[in-house]
């Protein structure tokens, strides 16, 4: 529970994608965005250090498999507006990003559907090892027709059943991360020549109904064993999953009232799954757009519009909704459409509605354009402070998953404008603490504690398929 004798602190986590164009569309046309850049390894690692002089809990690197090809029918406008296509892999960069930092942590997104968990839990433990335990992981399920057509299906599974398949990849993961190897296997001996004992090292054993695994981890123990579990779903199925097992959620809310129910309906969930209610951090989006003077912010947020673009906004809309927004009227209510992408952006958007705001196609376009499915706010520093401390006060959200309008630039202006004046206030930390990502975060230790249900398949736990 947050301590209420003294400000709450806020956290701060970046937001970021292996390609031009993540959130905010058209922005890349803009002299000062470096996002064209994103090929470069010295842009990623510039950042890093940036994130980190402002200790920032990690970066969140995103990611897709597929083209956005909803709106019109094709993905020609994506294309044409460089909606995260093109868009390299989030993995590789983590490694480099690492090496010029000590504390700043790393979220790697990776989807359940089209890889097999045996490969993916060596490749997030090697990135454990290589970051002294810094390592976080976005569960997604996935939801683009394009990436599951080029993965040879003809179609993705429906939304709860997508999350069915995650549940289990989850419990092949856990088995192999916590339960195949001791924690006093690798022994290096030279006297005896045995390097790792393998009475110590276990076969998981697992069969399921989409995976089998017999055979144990190829990776020893890392700090973590576990990464730190991300995880971005805001459905019904999407709360219980991350009730389940995430350590950080991540969401999208247009308003404070939104926002507010939205915590409390996962910190019901976490408390309902048997955990505290505060066992994850909630990130909430956001883009800020601030300058020493609330004139200069203005100006900039004006000087930005020039470049956004509403059709590349819509294109982004059409494929987190799962609706093609070409075929409306651009003055047409949205309304309550089912959809098989991201259930949640259409109750957020109902919700605004029921309180007196009737969101249009051309509303969406427009509001989109910068910041994606978040709100952007725009003032001076201690205007920007003022607000997120609102919004944390009022909603009970942790911190802000911090989207850009240009990069580094709108890094490098919270870093120099908004985060001084927090930690004036008392509401930011200044320095980070020692340890894991996870110790970071919540500071119980390295490892995952004992009320989650990954700690129960460690060896003698109730799910467990050791001989002990």
């Amino acid at each position: 529970m947050p301590n209420q004798n003294s400000p709450r602190q806020i956290r701060f986590n970046a937001f970021d994608m292996n390609c031009v164009a993540h959130q905010s569309s058209g922005m890349w046309r803009h002299p000062d965005d470096q996002a064209w850049r994103y090929k470069d390894l010295d842009y990623w690692t510039e950042l890093a250090r940036l994130l980190e002089r402002g200790t920032f809990d990690g970066i969140f690197i995103a990611d897709v498999l597929g083209t956005y090809d909803v709106y019109g029918g094709s993905n020609e406008a994506a294309i044409r507006h460089g909606a995260q296509v093109p868009v390299n892999d989030p993995v590789l960069l983590v490694s480099a990003m690492a090496h010029v930092t000590e504390n700043l942590g790393f979220g790697i997104t990776a989807g359940t559907s089209y890889e097999h968990p045996y490969p993916f839990a060596r490749r997030m433990s090697t990135l454990d090892h290589l970051t002294k335990g810094r390592v976080g992981w976005n569960v997604v399920t996935g939801y683009l027709p394009s990436a599951a057509r080029n993965m040879g299906h003809d179609d993705q599974l429906e939304h709860d059943d997508r999350y069915d398949v995650a549940d289990e990849y989850l419990e092949v993961l856990y088995k192999l991360w916590e339960g195949s190897w001791e924690d006093d296997a690798v022994q290096r001996n030279r006297e005896t020549g045995v390097f790792t004992d393998p009475a110590k090292v276990h076969e998981i054993r697992h069969s399921g109904k989409n995976f089998t695994v017999p055979g144990i981890h190829l990776s020893e123990p890392s700090t973590q064993r576990t990464p730190v579990i991300y995880q971005a779903g805001a459905s019904g199925r999407g709360i219980q999953f991350a009730a389940g097992n995430a350590e950080a959620i991540f969401v999208a809310a247009p308003t404070k009232a939104v926002l507010k129910t939205s915590v409390a309906k996962i910190r019901d969930a976490l408390e309902a799954a048997g955990r505290d209610r505060y066992s994850a951090k909630i990130y909430t989006l956001l883009t800020i757009i601030t300058d020493s003077t609330e004139q200069k912010a203005k100006a900039k947020h004006e000087d930005f519009l020039q470049y956004a673009s509403d059709e590349g906004a819509l294109v982004f809309m059409s494929g987190w909704m799962g609706i093609d927004l070409s075929q409306y009227d651009l003055d047409e209510p949205v309304g309550n459409v089912k959809s098989n992408a991201i259930q949640s952006v259409i109750a957020n958007y109902a919700e605004s509605a029921q309180n007196g705001e009737e969101f249009t196609v051309s509303d969406i376009g427009r509001l989109g354009a910068i910041g994606g499915l978040g709100p952007f706010i725009v003032g001076s520093g201690e205007q920007i402070a003022d607000q997120l401390q609102e919004w944390v006060e009022e909603t009970d959200v942790d911190g802000f998953n911090l989207a850009y309008a240009i990069t580094p630039g709108t890094f490098e202006d919270i870093v120099e404008h908004v985060i001084p004046v927090l930690r004036d206030r008392g509401a930011y930390p200044e320095a980070y603490t020692p340890g894991s990502l996870r110790q970071k975060l919540h500071g119980r230790g390295d490892r995952l504690p004992v009320e989650h249900k990954g700690a129960s398949f460690r060896i003698g736990g109730t799910g467990s398929t050791s001989p002990r």
